[in-house]
């Protein structure tokens, strides 16, 4: 009698820990996947404020593609109007700026959107002037969203 127990007990055992398996399994895709996205989030703050700082004369039509490359919404439409002052600007001025990421922190997470601070430096000169070059210290709180698989910042205010 208790031989023909053990195998209905042990086949259920394999059923639960299979479950067991298959669950935890989920948990851990879960997890992964939220910590990518919370990763992917602060890499895209980051080099979005990268982009904004780093400027040079002589590549000032990529740097404004790439800025616009890692904006959406309402702060693609923002950059994308004064691009061309932006251009003249660095142009004119010979402008040689080179930014520095020094930290960027997760403030929230939902959904699709999630808010970051970030924190950059940028060392600026201007080409062919005896000015000498400045340091300049930016904080920001920026909103970022997830467009068709990709983070984009969407809102980037200036913070003191």
């Amino acid at each position: 009698m208790a031989r023909r127990l053990l195998i209905p007990v042990l086949a259920a055992l394999v059923v639960l820990l299979g479950v067991a398996a298959v669950w935890t399994g989920a948990r851990l895709r879960e997890a992964q996947a939220r910590a990518d996205d919370r990763r992917a989030a602060l890499d895209a703050a980051g080099a979005h404020a990268i982009s904004l700082i780093s400027l040079n004369h002589a590549t000032v039509d990529a740097d404004i593609r790439r800025i616009l490359a890692t904006s959406t919404g309402a702060a693609k439409a923002e950059y994308a109007a004064g691009s061309a002052k932006l251009r003249q600007t660095t142009l004119a001025n010979k402008v040689v700026q080179t930014g520095v990421l020094r930290a960027a922190g997760l403030e929230s997470l939902a959904g699709g959107t999630a808010k970051a601070l970030v924190v950059a430096d940028v060392d600026i000169r201007w080409e062919g002037s005896r000015a000498a070059p400045q340091k300049r210290f930016y904080r920001w709180s920026m909103e970022v969203t997830k467009v068709r698989g990709v983070w984009l910042v969407s809102k980037a205010v200036q913070v003191l």
